[in-house]
């Protein structure tokens, strides 16, 4: 691996209730906090900032031998962010406890768009497994409508008979004041509803519903997020590495 370090379908009222109350108690335990002056000047048009340079950023991509070999033996493609990259590690061993080879292309701070362009990079140096795992969203808080497309583009690229897995997202980052974590959380919440809705169009879409996860319990944003977006370790990695096991195990 090259790395270099710098069944159930959720609908509107249930995303948007859940959002509402990871928002809340999110920006509760952080309503001291203030927003600075650049942060207010930086807000973007969607309130979260503005994507920053993700191409200078970390990322681990699995080898050709790698990627080979999870394709040879119908394992699992992932495609991912920067809690991809966290997570792959933990992930990857647990999967091979259950006889699934796994091969990751994974890049800090990057969007939708560029982890499909890989995805279809690979679809076509190398062809594709019936299982492809998608961790990515994240960073679309800061421009939530270009993220339905790229689900199309993703069926598309996947075509009928193969399913993509794709983890929807929770952000409210605990870095920046309560205005920007609002914000996060509604964008998280536009991204997600679009995932349901293309859900609803293509049935080789699963959803892994981490969001849903967090909200169903208050205190897990304490306990598996440490800033608001990336899973605490080794807590909230656990937590949602299971998920993902889970659904890649009944696929």
């Amino acid at each position: 691996m090259r790395k270099r370090l710098s069944s159930f379908r959720p609908s509107r009222r249930l995303l948007f209730a859940a959002s509402t109350a990871a928002a809340a108690s999110t920006v509760a335990s952080a309503a001291t906090a203030t927003a600075t002056s650049a942060e207010a000047s930086a807000t973007g048009v969607y309130g979260s900032g503005v994507l920053g340079t993700w191409e200078r950023q970390a990322y681990a991509i699995s080898t050709e031998a790698q990627v080979r070999r999870a394709q040879e033996t119908d394992g699992v493609f992932m495609f991912g962010d920067s809690i991809a990259l966290q997570d792959a590690r933990s992930l990857a061993k647990q999967l091979t406890l259950v006889g699934i080879n796994i091969a990751a292309n994974n890049w800090a701070g990057r969007p939708v768009t560029p982890a499909v362009d890989a995805l279809n990079t690979w679809a076509q140096d190398y062809g594709l497994p019936h299982r492809i795992l998608m961790s990515a969203g994240s960073n679309d808080i800061f421009t939530p409508p270009a993220v339905a497309a790229q689900i199309e583009r993703t069926m598309q690229i996947v075509g009928e008979d193969r399913t993509v897995f794709w983890v929807n997202i929770q952000a409210a980052r605990t870095l920046y004041g309560p205005a920007i974590q609002v914000a996060d959380q509604r964008n998280s919440a536009w991204i997600n509803l679009q995932l349901a809705e293309a859900q609803r169009r293509h049935d080789n879409l699963r959803i892994i519903q981490w969001a849903e996860h967090l909200a169903a319990k208050p205190e897990r944003l304490q306990l598996y997020l440490r800033d608001g977006l990336h899973p605490s370790i080794p807590r909230g990695q656990n937590a949602r590495n299971a998920l993902i096991v889970k659904a890649l195990k009944s696929g």
